[in-house]
């Protein structure tokens, strides 16, 4: 593993590819998302819900990791690992909507549960080629 992307990889992190977010829920188990994210550079940046249960495993683990594969060649993959820095409130669903126009997803509108809605803030410290 290494501290910062692997030269030639960034692109994974620029573009609108839905990654696999991995945490360990409380009771210990694995548990595997798929997530629409943005990068700026040093953190990853997603939303969710607090009742969910991926919001609840990283409120008792912070620890995650990240697979993106590219989808124009499978075999060429980036895996991100960190941990949750911080949790934003996005009770207007202005980031859900940012996300949905960043993965061409512009006919759909808001969910209902937007008044749960919070934007994950994720460290990205670590990075291995896959």
């Amino acid at each position: 593993m290494i501290s910062k992307v692997p030269a030639g990889y960034e692109d994974l992190l620029r573009r609108p590819i839905v990654g696999v977010l991995a945490t360990v829920t409380p009771h210990g188990s694995p548990d595997l998302s798929p997530m629409r994210f943005t990068w700026d550079g040093a953190r990853l940046r997603m939303s969710h819900t607090i009742p969910r249960r991926k919001f609840t495993s990283l409120q008792a683990n912070p620890n995650y990791a990240f697979l993106i594969t590219d989808p124009d060649v499978p075999s060429r993959c980036l895996e991100t690992q960190g941990w949750l820095i911080t949790v934003l409130g996005d009770p207007k669903g202005e980031f859900y909507r940012e996300l949905s126009d960043r993965y061409g997803d512009t006919e759909s509108g808001l969910p209902d549960d937007v008044h749960d809605r919070v934007i994950l803030i994720l460290d990205a410290t670590k990075f291995t080629v896959k």
